[in-house]
């Protein structure tokens, strides 16, 4: 009988010393365990709001907040993905209606648009294109293997009144750019009307394959090709209005970023 109340007796000595080492002579806390440790009973830590004691709930993992604080349960939101499967990883949208204009005195002077226009061409090598300030955003991509649609919206409009049969008008472009190289180019024409104030909306799509990973910026820009029969006095506004017909909320531009990806281990694991 005094054997087995002398082994409880033992422990609690133990733990009551600064530090224990179980198969280690030189323990690094107050309990240094080396070697496979098996729980079978519920595992508990402080809980700080009541000063409880707190097991968790199910699913729910141990987070350390740092030295000299105790860690916490938190829930972890994985979604379920499955090999080789494209998932929508990066969403959003974005607006500006300051846009820009172009008066006829700045229009682009590159006599190639064969040339010009080719995809990755970079933008200082563009003729008085011009960017849409608010349109400049940054995004990441995460894995190897990724998807980047981007789509573009807005309204052209110049300052052309009543014109009957002449062929008044004005060839503009429009170029979605990331990192500054060009992914896709949209051009077209806005001609005068039986109406002051014409305007037309100018919609683009660009998609690009595998970007490197890191942070990319899509932006947007724009230029005035060439006119016909028009006035010294003639603007053209893309994005924002530059007639008393329409308002810059009518004008204004948009941009939506959708980034797809074959999902990876995005963080190095540590052994």
């Amino acid at each position: 009988m005094k054997n087995i109340i002398l082994i409880p007796l033992l422990l609690v000595g133990l733990l009551s010393y600064a530090q224990v080492g179980i198969n280690t002579n030189l323990p690094k806390a107050k309990l240094d365990v080396n070697g496979d440790y098996n729980l079978r009973g519920k595992l508990a830590v402080l809980n700080t709001s009541d000063g409880g004691i707190s097991a968790g709930s199910n699913d729910q993992v141990l987070v350390s907040q740092g030295e000299g604080y105790p860690p916490v349960w938190k829930t972890l939101r994985i979604p379920e993905y499955e090999p080789n499967k494209f998932y929508l990883i990066f969403n959003n949208s974005f607006s500006d209606r300051t846009g820009i204009t172009f008066s006829s005195s700045e229009e682009s002077t590159s006599t190639s648009r064969s040339v010009l226009f080719a995809k990755g061409n970079a933008y200082s090598n563009f003729s008085r294109l011009k960017k849409i300030a608010s349109l400049s955003q940054p995004f990441t991509i995460y894995s190897a293997e990724s998807k980047t649609y981007i789509q573009f919206e807005t309204v052209v409009q110049t300052n052309f009144d009543v014109v009957g049969t002449t062929d008044t008008s004005i060839d503009y472009a429009c170029g979605i750019f990331i990192d500054d190289r060009l992914i896709s180019l949209r051009q077209g024409n806005i001609k005068a009307s039986s109406g002051s104030f014409p305007f037309i909306t100018h919609n683009q799509v660009g998609i690009v394959e595998n970007l490197s990973k890191g942070q990319h910026t899509v932006s947007v820009a724009c230029a005035r090709m060439k006119s016909y029969n028009t006035a010294s006095d003639s603007v053209l506004g893309i994005g924002i209005n530059v007639g008393t017909n329409i308002n810059s909320f009518i004008s204004q531009s948009s941009l939506k970023v959708d980034v797809y990806e074959v999902p990876q281990v995005f963080n190095t694991i540590i052994d």
